[in-house]
């Protein structure tokens, strides 16, 4: 796991805030992954100036992890690969999508860290049996891999209503950096 104490350049870009967007997946008209336009997507990226880019995030987030797709590995490397030979004279923060039962949670991290992502972006979607004390076990575990970007999937777009004592449990975890909201709905948002 990457230690932000002595890379203080990415801690402070994430605390000051900066532009990730979720990188989505580059298909041919085959629907078949299209590696150089995949590329360069990321340049496009970079040269733009974003902060930062979630890999295998909600654009590409469930199919590439079938086991007859099984992309997830090739995108994060693709990813990986444009940033670190990029050159970059600053910062730019690497997330990887996260998801699953805490089984397929844990063997997504370290495939992130094998490529050297700062973050993973979990995403809590699939787990709606889950009670608030196994959701935030299930944190852990992954946190204890990867530094965590939480990720709330409100229930307009399929995911549940989190309590408030699991968003404080959740923000207590030792490693939790971050949580991304999407505010499909500003009530439940602001809660």
């Amino acid at each position: 796991m990457k230690d932000f104490k002595r890379d203080g350049e990415i801690n402070q870009l994430l605390q000051e805030g900066t532009v990730i967007p979720a990188h989505p997946l580059v298909l041919n008209e085959r629907m078949k992954l299209d590696e150089d336009r995949q590329r360069r997507l990321t340049r496009y990226y970079l040269a733009c100036g974003v902060g930062g880019v979630a890999v295998g995030v909600h654009t590409t987030q469930f199919e590439i992890r079938k086991p007859e797709v099984n992309l997830l590995g090739t995108v994060l490397r693709l990813a990986a690969e444009e940033i670190d030979n990029a050159g970059l004279n600053r910062p730019l923060l690497k997330i990887a999508g996260i998801c699953g039962p805490t089984s397929q949670a844990l063997k997504e991290a370290e495939l992130a860290l094998k490529y050297n992502y700062h973050f993973g972006l979990v995403s809590l979607g699939g787990l709606k049996d889950h009670s608030d004390t196994a959701l935030i076990a299930h944190i852990e575990q992954v946190s204890k891999i990867i530094h965590v970007f939480g990720f709330y999937l409100q229930p307009a777009v399929g995911g549940r209503i989190l309590s408030y004592e699991f968003w404080r449990d959740f923000a207590e975890l030792p490693n939790v950096h971050a949580i991304k909201v999407s505010a499909f709905n500003r009530y439940q948002t602001e809660d």
